[in-house]
């Protein structure tokens, strides 16, 4: 007989201030520094989980569950959340919160996701590359059978013209497990939610489109278990996430039969014996993540650029149809000021990134100012305003931060382009700065960023100079050192981490011990083809060819050069990222 382990009953504040509900089975051997994580699956909450934490039999392992927003004893509209992201943070603060609160370390951390909870663990690891022991994702929800052709596509229609709105779960509990006191128990939980809100559904179908095939970026070793006759999820996208996975380490585990609440089947006992065998395995072996310093020699995302920069054979229908793109946006778009911008001064440019911080669709009339709006909607730019305030949340936190430390507030910003993000965050601080220095390479830039210090009235204690933001030595030697630093939108630009390397090796120099280093990252982008083939960068008019740089790779990088990262902000489609990191 399984002895039973008593939970106990918590909460923990996330990112938005919510309180979330969670219970911990503290090891029943006495304290422990190890601990494993469960999310449920979607409609259910950890008061289910009672039965995993008693029977995958890890004494020496205190357990944690959570209910996930919008479940259980969470608070929240039934089944919903802000979006998808949002529940994907959720996790980021539940596993600081055990750290902080519980005292176990994230390398001492093993997850469990289920379901729709293994879609969120894996975006999770994706987006923020958390440096967690190991993953196990059982049965993912990566593509939820909807059974109605098109259904995907007209929910989507009818989020688009109504806004959000809840759908009841078809599934019945006998197409879950074969369990009949987990059927039983299904059926008569007040807790469980039968409804989930569109947004989230279609977010999560997003996360798994862009998780899936980039699957590489996650080096953790991760166990991936696929019910054999699961009636709710389909298995191939289960396939190809575990065969794109970037982790030397990993484990597909097959279970004939099963349906899809793995972890609550009758027969259960055989998949708890592979994940307790695959925790305990990976427990017992020091933690090694993969180095990445040098991912721009080799790896997926140096292939993936390398191929974007290759010529398409001229008479290939993509070619073809990209050809037709650069010459549409060459006649008719130059009624877009956006577009006519773009080809003058690149369309990385910091002219470029100063009009799309506007967002106010120009263009000789009567179609410019049509084309414009539907240049600055773009998924990519609208990405770039969603990092501009993540920008600005980043630099009230560093303030707040050097305020209660005591310290000056020094800013200092490596390319600031016209520097609209470093300006309307400076203006809406309570306090002012003591100083601040704005650099760029191009001296329009530079005169265009003096104006806006001027406009803003800040110009008594800012400056905005050239600079280069891969001077090593340079940086190494601004004065007043700064107590902030922040490289945003530059790093992306390049592909050479030697480069990044020579400028972060400078600002560690530079800045002083305790101040803070906000840097931003492009982990994933859905449109690097088109932009490699249609859209020319500042660098004399060639091809804006972008190597992406994983989550993990960049903070490697910021942590070789002497920074350790606090916090980190990304955009709900999952394409930019800002984070802060403090100098040691």
């Amino acid at each position: 007989m399984t002895a039973t382990r008593k939970a106990e009953e918590r909460f923990f504040d996330t990112h938005d201030g919510v309180a979330l509900f969670y219970r911990r089975w503290p090891a029943p051997q006495g304290p422990a520094n190890q601990a494993i994580v469960i999310f449920h699956r979607g409609h259910e909450h950890s008061g289910r989980l009672q039965h995993i934490a008693d029977e995958l039999a890890l004494g020496d392992y205190d357990i944690y569950a959570w209910d996930a927003r919008g479940h259980g004893r969470s608070p929240g509209a039934r089944g919903d959340s802000p979006s998808f992201a949002a529940s994907v943070r959720d996790i980021e603060f539940f596993i600081r919160h055990i750290t902080a609160a519980h005292g176990i370390a994230p390398a001492n951390i093993a997850i469990i996701g289920q379901s729709v909870g293994a879609v969120l663990v894996s975006a999770w690891a994706h987006d923020y590359a958390p440096p967690v022991r190991c993953l196990v994702l059982t049965a993912p929800a990566s593509k939820v059978k909807l059974y109605v052709p098109f259904a995907r596509a007209g929910l989507g229609l009818l989020y688009k013209l109504r806004g959000n709105f809840f759908v009841t779960s078809y599934i019945k509990a006998k197409f879950l497990t074969h369990d009949t006191a987990r059927i039983a128990s299904y059926n008569t939980d007040p807790l469980i939610t039968r409804d989930i809100s569109v947004r989230i559904l279609l977010g999560l179908y997003d996360a798994a489109d862009r998780v899936v095939p980039d699957a590489q970026a996650i080096t953790l070793p991760t166990q991936v278990l696929i019910s054999g006759n699961d009636w709710v999820v389909e298995q191939g996208p289960q396939r190809r996430f575990y065969e794109n996975l970037g982790s030397s380490i990993k484990e597909l585990v097959e279970l004939p039969g099963f349906l899809h609440d793995t972890l609550g089947e009758k027969d259960r006992h055989l998949a708890l014996e592979k994940i307790r065998t695959f925790i305990t395995r990976c427990m017992a072996t020091p933690a090694t993540p993969v180095v990445l310093l040098d991912a721009d020699q080799h790896g997926h995302t140096h292939d993936e650029a390398r191929q974007n920069a290759a010529p398409l054979p001229a008479l290939s229908p993509k070619n073809l149809q990209f050809a037709f793109t650069r010459l549409s946006m060459r006649t008719l778009g130059r009624a877009s000021d956006g577009i006519r911008l773009g080809l003058e001064t690149g369309f990385d440019s910091g002219a470029t990134l100063d009009y799309v911080y506007r967002n106010e669709a120009r263009g000789t009339p009567p179609l410019g100012k049509l084309i414009d709006r539907n240049y600055l909607d773009a998924i990519g730019w609208r990405g770039i305003r969603v990092r501009k305030a993540h920008l600005q949340l980043a630099i009230a936190m560093a303030a707040r931060r050097l305020w209660d430390a005591g310290l000056p507030l020094n800013v200092l910003d490596i390319a600031a382009g016209h520097g609209r993000y470093v300006v309307d965050a400076l203006s809406s601080l309570p306090a002012r700065p003591q100083s601040v220095l704005l650099r760029d390479y191009r001296e329009a830039n530079v005169h265009a960023g003096t104006r806006l210090l001027d406009e803003a009235g800040l110009s008594d204690m800012a400056r905005f100079t050239p600079g280069d933001a891969f001077d090593e030595n340079d940086l190494a030697t601004i004065t007043p050192a700064p107590t902030i630093a922040i490289a945003s939108g530059i790093y992306e630009l390049f592909p050479d981490n030697a480069k990044v390397m020579a400028s972060l090796r400078g600002l560690a120099r530079g800045v002083r011990p305790g101040g803070c280093l906000i840097y931003t990252g492009q982990p994933w982008h859905p449109q690097l083809e088109f932009i490699a083939r249609t859209l020319t960068s500042h660098r004399g008019g060639e091809a804006w060819v972008m190597r992406r740089r994983t989550q993990q790779e960049l903070d490697q990088l910021v942590r070789h050069a002497g920074f350790t990262k606090v916090e980190q902000w990304i955009d709900e489609w999952g394409i930019f990222t800002v984070s802060m990191a403090v100098r040691n």
